[in-house]
């Protein structure tokens, strides 16, 4: 009861520059955008023995294609939640503002991925994001079986942080992973991680919508199943990563059941395999049990990138590679392919360059038919 809040503040700074090198002519809009993608403060606390909280907040000036062009918006809320570690029989409590649990890519936070967007059935398809709600988390004492369940409202608003309505919705969801091996001598530096989850989701306003941007912040979405007159839909996922040395390989797959308002059901689906290799050595830094349960942590050079009289280092080096899918036919509205490669160059484990090279490929049943565009992403990230 004596150790008081330890406070210790934070930020995060992404520059971004997308440039269409090579659009479909059927599809609107692809004009090329720089933006601050993330431009946050966070404040991060521990105390009373067993206790943390987070509060992070965007400062990011404007939310193009959701608000009219040019309107300032008031900051979102990011993390907002208190957590209890330690509970007998519980493990940790939080509660507040904070990531579902549910998927490796999505609970794995931004600066820890190693893409400059989730995959496309990731973020905004069939993973939620942070929503408000409470979750229970734990783990085996050898960390190698965690398990996360929580209740949450459905899509409140990060702008207006409230909901005044008789029907509020709800999303449930539910994560259980194990990761069969793990070298302990290595920490980590070879390991198996294999989880499933479930997500389940009473829609608020009973309309339920699935679409996506080509793996990019802003601009056309290219894929979109429509408005759906449906009131909730249930989300099951598998997910595998192993980190082999400097060499990872990450994938997950996701089928979702739609329950449409006339009686009917839709299902859907979707995946991503990603694959990466750093050139200097390095390995994906792994958390059996992190701050969101099993994730991946922040990647750390061998050596920081210097470069003083008579002497330099070059960082780390990592190359990428990845194929995600996103299937809609069974609303008759085609189907998403994309490969992305590229590479990121660390040079702290909070400082990092990194290019992407989209290329989105969509069925002729999409929302601007058979289209197949090249676009580069390039970033600048650092974080405090």
């Amino acid at each position: 009861s004596t150790d008081k809040w330890n406070v210790k503040l934070g930020g995060h700074v992404q520059l971004d520059y997308i440039n269409w090198a090579d659009a479909a002519p059927s599809i609107p809009g692809t004009q090329d955008y720089f933006e601050f993608r993330r431009l946050r403060l966070i404040a991060d606390g521990t105390g009373y023995g067993t206790c943390d909280f987070r509060l992070q907040m965007t400062l990011e000036p404007e939310t193009v294609g959701e608000s009219p062009a040019g309107t300032v918006t008031s900051p979102e809320v990011k993390d907002a939640y208190f957590s209890m570690n330690e509970i007998p029989g519980l493990g940790r409590v939080r509660i507040g503002n904070f990531f579902v649990p549910f998927s490796l890519e999505q609970v794995t936070n931004d600066t820890n991925n190693i893409f400059l967007e989730r995959s496309i059935p990731t973020q905004g398809v069939f993973s939620a994001d942070r929503e408000v709600g409470v979750a229970l988390y734990n783990c085996t004492d050898d960390q190698s079986v965690t398990w996360a369940t929580g209740c949450f409202f459905d899509s409140i608003s990060e702008s207006l942080k409230e909901r005044i309505d008789d029907n509020q919705g709800y999303r449930v969801s539910g994560r259980l992973t194990w990761t069969p091996f793990y070298d302990e001598p290595s920490n980590g530096r070879y390991l198996i991680h294999t989880g499933m989850g479930v997500l389940h989701t009473d829609d608020q306003d009973n309309k339920v919508r699935f679409r996506a941007r080509p793996q990019i912040h802003e601009g056309p979405r290219i894929i979109d199943s429509g408005v759906l007159n449906a009131d909730r839909y249930t989300t099951g996922n598998l997910e595998f990563a192993a980190v082999m040395g400097p060499v990872t390989l990450q994938s997950e797959a996701f089928l979702s059941t739609v329950a449409m308002n006339n009686g009917s059901a839709a299902t859907l689906g979707g995946m991503y395999a990603h694959l990466s290799y750093f050139l200097t050595g390095e390995n994906r830094i792994y958390e059996r049990f992190g701050q969101h349960g099993a994730q991946f942590g922040r990647n750390a050079p061998y050596s920081n990138f210097f470069v003083v009289p008579g002497a330099y280092s070059p960082g780390a080096w990592e190359a990428k590679t990845r194929y995600s899918r996103l299937n809609l036919d069974e609303f008759n509205k085609g189907q998403y392919n994309d490969i992305t490669t590229g590479f990121n160059w660390y040079w702290s484990d909070r400082t990092r360059i990194m290019f992407d090279w989209i290329h989105p490929v969509t069925t002729q049943d999409a929302i601007y038919g058979a289209t197949s565009s090249d676009i580069l992403a390039m970033r600048f990230d650092f974080n405090w």
